[in-house]
């Protein structure tokens, strides 16, 4: 393979959730000819000279900022989203001569959106996706697409023989022990998006018990809320950590960005993920990478990990004994990084993948 397209949302190294996206590009730069990248928003980066990033637009078009559409009676969303198909059919045949296959990374809309033009033009078709979510267009782009990855039996819960699990990428490299940084003070923390699927109030209830339990701990959350719903649940977070008296020892520190990310996850020891996306969080990964341990609910990691790191009962109370059971383990934790070096290194990630398509 020498010339390929990707698809993804949105190309920005600083991107708190999906700046990791960037070094994916970089490392499938290394086995093409031609990589020809189309995002729905550009930001921050830095790739190599046979990468080319086109965008649909939306760093440029902010709602909103052309009040008189409104008052001439154009709906400002509708406008944006024909914008943003209109460069979309612009792209992939303006460019149709640098690429010879198309991966889609989590967005099975564009497969549906592009695969006429791609079968004319003859263009195998690849999916990523990594999900417990199934909706009709995932259902109807498992029909279009050429290939499916996915990184784990959990991550694609539709019955199809174009799945093949490669594993997750994560950049063992720059989510190292090198910089573990050691305190005699318990230190726990998460990161990800603020929001109710996240379950972060029985975080905060274990925090209590924990407090009450004369534990010398501290916890950061890092991320912040998107949707109004969001806010709303962070709002509640907020008042929780209050009433259960513990200002002075949890604190959240907002949205990392992903240069800065693996300096977070270096000053804890303890990595909590209460998440029920049902498909392997990257953000697990990345600290397990990084020497810490771990404790999760999220099913997608049952099979993965040693029983000790997986929560099954799923109550603050539960959670409590397991980060107080985890108090004395030895940090780094090189038990778990090597799950991830072994299992779901970005390096061997890519080449899966290449050498699949």
């Amino acid at each position: 393979m020498t010339k390929l397209l990707i698809i993804t949302q949105k190309v920005d190294s600083s991107d708190p959730i999906l700046g990791f996206f960037v070094r994916w590009i970089e490392e499938f730069s290394k086995y093409t000819e031609k990589l020809t990248v189309i995002c729905l928003e550009k930001g921050e980066y830095n790739l190599p000279e046979n990468v080319k990033v086109l965008s649909l637009g939306k760093e440029n078009l902010n709602l909103g900022s052309n009040p008189s559409s409104r008052s001439l009676g154009f709906d400002p969303r509708k406008t944006r989203k024909l914008k943003y198909l209109f460069n979309f059919y612009r792209h992939i045949w303006r460019e149709r001569k640098n690429y010879d296959v198309v991966f889609v990374h989590m967005n099975p809309e564009y497969v549906i959106l592009g695969w006429a033009d791609w079968k004319i033009l003859g263009k195998k078709i690849a999916l990523w996706y990594v999900h417990k979510s199934v909706d009709f267009k995932l259902r109807l782009a498992e029909k279009l697409a050429d290939k499916i990855f996915t990184a784990s039996k959990e991550s694609f819960r539709l019955p199809s023989k174009k799945v093949e699990i490669v594993g997750h990428g994560i950049d063992i490299n720059k989510f190292s022990i090198l910089n573990f940084q050691f305190s005699n003070k318990l230190r726990i923390i998460t990161a990800g998006r603020i929001a109710p699927v996240k379950n972060l109030e029985m975080l905060i209830e274990s925090f209590g018990i924990l407090q009450n339990s004369k534990i010398d701990f501290e916890a950061r959350v890092a991320g912040g809320p998107i949707t109004k719903a969001d806010k709303n649940y962070f709002e509640k977070l907020k008042l929780l950590v209050k009433q259960k008296g513990l200002e002075n020892t949890v604190s959240f520190v907002g949205p990392i960005s992903y240069p800065q990310i693996a300096d977070f996850y270096h000053e804890g020891d303890i990595f909590v993920n209460l998440s029920e996306t049902g498909s392997l969080d990257k953000a697990v990964l990345e600290a397990m990478a990084c020497g810490l341990s771990v404790i999760t609910s999220n099913e997608a990691f049952k099979n993965i990990l040693p029983p000790r790191y997986f929560l099954d009962q799923k109550t603050p109370e539960a959670l409590a004994e397991k980060l107080q059971k985890l108090l004395g383990e030895n940090r780094p934790n090189l038990e778990l990084r090597d799950i991830v070096v072994q299992n779901h290194g970005l390096d061997k990630l890519i080449k899966k993948i290449v050498s699949a398509l």
